[in-house]
């Protein structure tokens, strides 16, 4: 089946049609005893008043009576009107920009955030701040976009920002992001060559991370022993991230060994963090046992779990089809007076989409629309997945289409999500047009990318098209390593 005359259109202004209710009671073929609890959230009562951001005093050019000629004149109540309203425009149109630059942030849009932030630049009020660029760098770095927030980082030094451990910390974590190992280590030494911008345990712990992502232990060791000899000792965070790694490395008796060393530790206990690391761990293994092991060895040593604790519970148990013990979990929750989160419908979605059980993934995202939870990527990246796992490709369309209504951050994964749509569809020219769309708008292909396109165009024997999207990649890998180089060239 393909998606034929049907487009999918990213800015589409057209309002799919709601998708439809289905009655929740009726129960799933892998266990007849699964149910999602309904119930009502209601919003709580606000009572406070917001308030308006005003700009603070002597931001804009003022006039004052010994400036103007003929100050010792009575001004006409006319001239004072016309001044005061020019006055309040120029208040209203920096308090527009400025709330425009935040709500693009908010919305992780980063194209947008960068040209309002052009315009601010522009305006004659404008003064740097850190926070602004602070926030900048962390979202173009969450976007994959870690050579503009380089650009970035340039353009505040040169408008007279110092910069601080925490700005380069958020700009190594923007390589980081993106695996640019040898870049985040190129800020990394660039940091210990300035004396007031020295790495601390939040670089360092940024910076395993990665190394850890990436399974390059050797690394993680030079680091610790780098933090060792700079007397920065690594916080719970820290060990934490290696507890992670060394998990989803399989290496279970370094990771008891770095636990052990927690338990007896006196700065780094175990905390809910380290509980849900664990389990996160076996959960995402599929080991469910060892999972509720370990989960009730941390109540043991006195760590309560939380809203996270339990999601991770709601996902480990989805993804085994374990219905009524996930169930359970989320009326658990209930009686505890835990808030179900996005994360949990998310998980609960997602464990759908992976069954191919459309009809119960609409049934939790209806619920969750009803209760006025928040959507994000990743519950339309599940959506897409689940309607195409199940061959209802029209409905990959309306959830595009829905997705753009509620401006949802178009990344990586949501691209990828709808170019395997697409190649399951087997509509090779709408796939196509999504790996341009995903091009246009400045979000780089991964991996993901290139093998769910080859893998469509191998099972139709378009052998040229492989060869052309092989060099394609090629091609971006060069010209992303000159591009680091130059940048370690010029800030070396």
């Amino acid at each position: 089946m393909a998606f034929s005359s049907i487009s999918l259109s990213f800015s589409s202004s057209i309002v799919p049609s709601p998708i439809p209710h289905h009655n929740c009671t009726k129960t799933p073929t892998q266990n007849p005893n699964f149910r999602v609890t309904r119930f009502a959230i209601s919003a709580p009562p606000s009572n406070s008043v917001v308030k308006k951001r005003h700009w603070k005093q002597g931001e804009f050019p003022g006039t004052s009576e010994t400036s103007l000629p003929y100050a010792t004149r009575k001004t006409p109540i006319k001239n004072l009107k016309k001044k005061l309203e020019k006055k309040n425009d120029a208040k209203a149109w920096a308090n527009t920009v400025t709330e425009s630059l935040s709500e693009r942030i908010d919305k992780k849009q980063w194209q947008q955030a960068l040209q309002v932030f052009d315009m601010l630049r522009e305006q004659t009020f404008y003064q740097p701040k850190e926070g602004t660029y602070m926030k900048l760098i962390v979202l173009l770095g969450k976007s994959g976009q870690p050579h503009s927030a380089r650009q970035l980082f340039t353009t505040m030094i040169q408008e007279g920002l110092d910069p601080t451990p925490a700005l380069y910390t958020a700009l190594l974590s923007a390589y980081c992001r993106s695996n640019m190992i040898d870049e985040a280590f190129s800020v990394l030494n660039e940091m210990k060559k300035l004396p007031l911008c020295q790495p601390d345990v939040f670089t360092y712990s940024t910076l395993i991370k990665v190394c850890v992502d990436a399974f390059k232990f050797d690394l993680v060791e030079l680091l610790y022993e780098e933090m060792a000899e700079r007397s920065i000792m690594p916080n719970t965070v820290t060990q934490n991230i290696v507890l992670s790694g060394y998990g989803k490395a399989g290496k279970f008796d370094q990771m008891e060994k770095v636990l052990s060393s927690m338990l007896e530790s006196t700065r780094c206990k175990p905390d809910v963090w380290t509980m849900n690391t664990i389990i996160s761990v076996f959960g995402n293994m599929g080991q469910i046992h060892m999972m509720e092991k370990w989960y009730e060895k941390f109540r043991n040593f006195g760590i309560e779990p939380e809203t996270r604790t339990f999601n991770i519970l709601i996902g480990a148990y989805g993804k085994k089809r374990m219905y009524d013990k996930m169930s359970s979990v989320m009326e658990y929750m209930r009686k505890l007076q835990f808030p179900w989160t996005t994360s949990t419908y998310n998980n609960v979605i997602e464990a759908f989409a992976e069954a191919g059980d459309a009809k119960h993934m609409e049934c939790t995202f209806d619920q969750m629309r009803a209760e006025g939870m928040k959507a994000d990527t990743k519950t339309f990246c599940c959506l897409i997945n689940g309607y195409a796992s199940a061959g209802l490709f029209h409905k990959v369309i309306s959830s595009v289409r829905l997705a753009g209504k509620f401006e949802i951050p178009e990344n990586i994964d949501f691209y990828n999500a709808v170019l395997s749509a697409c190649a399951k569809a087997e509509d090779l020219m709408e796939m196509e047009r999504v790996f341009k769309r995903m091009k246009d708008s400045q979000c780089q292909p991964d991996d993901t990318t290139y093998m769910i396109m080859i893998e469509a165009y191998r099972k139709e024997g378009m052998n040229d098209k492989i060869y052309y999207l092989e060099q394609e990649k090629k091609t971006m890998e060069t010209d992303d390593k000159k591009v680091s180089q130059l940048e370690n060239e010029i800030f070396s």
